[in-house]
């Protein structure tokens, strides 16, 4: 399993036009294959702050998505990011 997390950034009042736009990467992620989740959320105490999540089966289907999915013109707006890809060897259900 592959988990992609981390933040961007945006500057505040760019934050709402940068996550609409983001929608339909988000639609697209989460009927690829190989998606188990994918979220772009704003932060509750920074208001530049994008909070970055995805959950995929494996990295050949982060890497397909990412080659094919939908391109947004919107990376003029992300001021910092700190993302990072994580192969995970097993997992705990806490439900």
């Amino acid at each position: 399993m592959i988990i992609v997390c981390g933040w961007l950034r945006t500057d505040a009042d760019q934050r709402g036009a940068y996550l609409t736009a983001c929608r339909p990467v988000i639609e697209a992620a989460r009927v690829a294959s190989g998606c188990l989740d994918f979220h772009l959320s704003p932060d509750a105490l920074d208001a530049e702050r994008i909070n970055v999540f995805e959950q995929w089966d494996n990295a050949e289907s982060v890497e397909q998505f990412r080659q094919a999915g939908p391109d947004t013109d919107m990376a003029e707006a992300i001021v910092a990011a700190n993302d990072q890809q994580h192969e995970i060897a097993s997992t705990i259900s806490l439900t």
